[in-house]
């Protein structure tokens, strides 16, 4: 019982703040017509940290995060893709007349929920230090139920955000709400993506 409150205490101190996962998949949430239809993003989203979780506990990670290459490759990665998906999002109106614009098709949901997720180098780093450190403190079976509380907050967390997102869109019915959020989202993403240049340029 102390590995599971313990997960799901520290996972959710982790997944709070506002990050462009986060905001991603609020917006998909806000932008389909039915939540279900954000499901995609939200799937892939959970599987993603399932698997860095699941990784930091394993050990494997620890290994990757001491390739400075990979690292280095992930900074860029990264930087490129929230710059160009900040400038997407703060471009996109959320008026109806802009629908068919805006709304994310399954495939494209999913490729960027993944890149999302997988592009971030600090996300990363911060499993591999704070979770897969805290679950050395856990023996045997132990360390996988603190594991998968983990794992249980983060897809409790995206649907709960998608949910969020349909209901501030059910609700901002003139889109200005919306709209504002957008714009707020894209600066995330951007100073997000100059974090990672900063660090590249240290």
């Amino acid at each position: 019982m102390n590995a599971i409150l313990h997960g799901v205490m520290l996972a959710f101190g982790l997944i709070l703040p506002l990050g462009a996962q986060n905001v991603f998949i609020f917006q998909q949430g806000a932008w389909q017509k039915h939540v279900w239809q954000a499901f995609p993003a939200v799937t892939v989203a959970a599987i993603c940290d399932t698997i860095l979780i699941s990784a930091a506990v394993a050990g494997v990670s620890v290994i990757i995060a001491e390739i400075p290459l990979f690292q280095t490759v992930m900074l860029i990665c990264g930087f490129l893709f929230l710059s160009f998906l900040g400038w997407q999002t703060w471009r996109s109106k959320p008026q109806a007349e802009q629908a068919e614009k805006t709304v994310f098709t399954a495939k494209k949901q999913a490729a960027t929920a993944a890149m999302v997720s997988l592009l971030n180098p600090h996300a990363i780093l911060d499993t591999v230090s704070v979770i897969g450190t805290s679950s050395a403190a856990y023996p045997g079976i132990d360390k996988w139920l603190f594991a998968g509380a983990c794992i249980a907050v983060s897809w409790v967390w995206f649907a709960g955000l998608a949910f969020a997102g349909r209901l501030v869109q059910t609700a901002d019915t003139g889109g200005k709400l919306l709209g504002i959020l957008n714009k707020c989202s894209a600066l995330v993403m951007w100073g997000a993506a100059f974090y990672f240049a900063a660090l590249l340029l240290r």
